[in-house]
């Protein structure tokens, strides 16, 4: 996994070699070799980066930050996001100051997004050069070896950006295997919102007054220093709604799919729906940890799979049982669907006003959308539209990379 700044040129794709080196590569601290010397010195400079960013971080837990790398993969960009986010933050308000850091130390971009692709970031080099000084020179078998190892790892790579911007519906069911792998890596950041309780803190709104006082005794009683308070910031609800309904058959498996990465990736709580005739909660069913039975869990949960279509009425069922219960009250709402309704469309309109009220923005997917040719002509995707607040579409990977792009800014 690589973070690289969304529509930027492709880099080189890692080699076996370099992916074997790495991966058994160990760091200061644990019996290093010589050769790992430039990787310990990337990850000591991403150390250096954060304190520019304003985050506290000691040489003990950059130290920390350097033996979990060792213990995990190097080469994967995804384990070293998250061994420094483990680290190297101790406070929640950071982590957006960390993802940034992170982009623009590994990405060479601050607003590059974090998607799964078979490409090494633009800063990367750093982290495969950390090979031995002196190595032995290959035989000529295991020249051929490697070089096979690489054209391998190089089509492996090449089959899978083609697999991102492959449509859902003409996928089988080995490249919607391989699509759950992928899926998997996405990083979802959702966006923050401040709580009503406060947090110490070194500048905030208002001046804490039980620890001014109590810090004013170390100076006989005079208000030398003053402690500020700042609210706490939590991230925001995501909920799901899925269209599992027949014109979505082609997409569904994919959709949910997509759900079970998301409920295991998203870093709050997170709700996830089908809907055809009826709604049906599948949460639960996705909290499984392995993804083919949560999966097969949750379509045996909705009794209304590959049925007909009644948007208005599902929205309708979730605004009243769950939406005014506190589901969808600042929440980032993601409908999935393509708009087909046999009900009346004015219903659908009438609850999307009414869900507008309630969540903090909702995102449409339409996997139609991904034709060029495509119009929102359909009677309850034209009812829905004016109160969608982002309407993309949903039918390859790469769209749903650009919505985990999208996500953090929708604040």
């Amino acid at each position: 996994m690589t973070a690289t700044p969304a529509g930027g040129p492709p880099e080189p794709a890692l080699t076996a070699g370099d992916g074997a080196a790495l991966g058994g590569r160990q760091l200061a601290g644990t019996g290093a070799v010589p050769g790992s010397r430039q990787l310990v010195g990337a990850l000591v400079g991403f150390a250096r980066a954060l304190r520019h960013e304003g985050l506290v971080v000691g040489s003990g837990q950059a130290l920390d930050f350097a033996r979990a790398v060792a213990a995990l993969d190097p080469g994967d960009l995804a384990d070293v996001y998250w061994a420094g986010r483990a680290c190297l933050v101790a406070r929640r308000p950071d982590h957006a100051a960390y993802d940034q850091a992170f982009r623009r130390y590994f990405a060479g971009h601050p607003g590059a997004a974090l998607t799964v692709t078979g490409v090494l970031p633009r800063r990367a080099s750093t982290l495969v050069t950390a090979l031995p000084v002196a190595a032995p020179a290959p035989t000529s078998a295991e020249a051929d070896n490697e070089e096979d190892d690489g054209e391998r790892l190089g089509a492996t790579a090449s089959s899978a950006e083609v697999l991102r911007h492959k449509d859902f519906a003409q996928c089988s069911a080995e490249e919607l295997a391989e699509l759950q792998v992928l899926m998997s890596r996405l990083v979802l950041s959702l966006p923050e919102r401040p709580s009503r309780r406060s947090m110490p803190a070194a500048r905030g709104r208002r001046i804490d007054l039980r620890r001014t006082i109590r810090r004013s005794l170390k100076s006989q009683g005079e208000l030398v220093h003053r402690c500020w308070r700042t609210p706490r910031v939590h991230h925001r609800r995501l909920v799901l709604l899925l269209d599992v309904s027949a014109s979505m058959a082609s997409y569904s498996r994919a959709l949910l799919q997509f759900a079970y990465s998301a409920t295991a990736a998203a870093r709050a709580p997170t709700e996830v729906f089908c809907f055809g005739t009826r709604l049906t909660r599948v949460t639960p069913a996705l909290r499984h940890r392995r993804p083919d039975q949560a999966l097969a869990r949750a379509t045996g949960t909705v009794v209304d799979w590959e049925g007909g279509t009644r948007i208005g009425d599902s929205l309708a069922e979730f605004n009243r049982s769950w939406g005014r219960r506190g589901t969808a009250r600042g929440a980032v709402v993601v409908i999935c669907s393509d708009g087909l309704e046999r009900g009346d469309p004015a219903v659908v309109a009438t609850e999307m006003a009414r869900l507008g009220r309630l969540a903090h923005r909702i995102v449409w997917l339409n996997p139609l959308k991904g034709d060029p040719r495509y119009q929102p002509l359909a009677r309850g995707m034209s009812a829905a539209l004016p109160f969608v607040d982002v309407f993309l579409a949903g039918h390859d990977l790469s769209s749903l990379d650009a919505l985990a792009a999208l996500l953090p800014e929708l604040a």
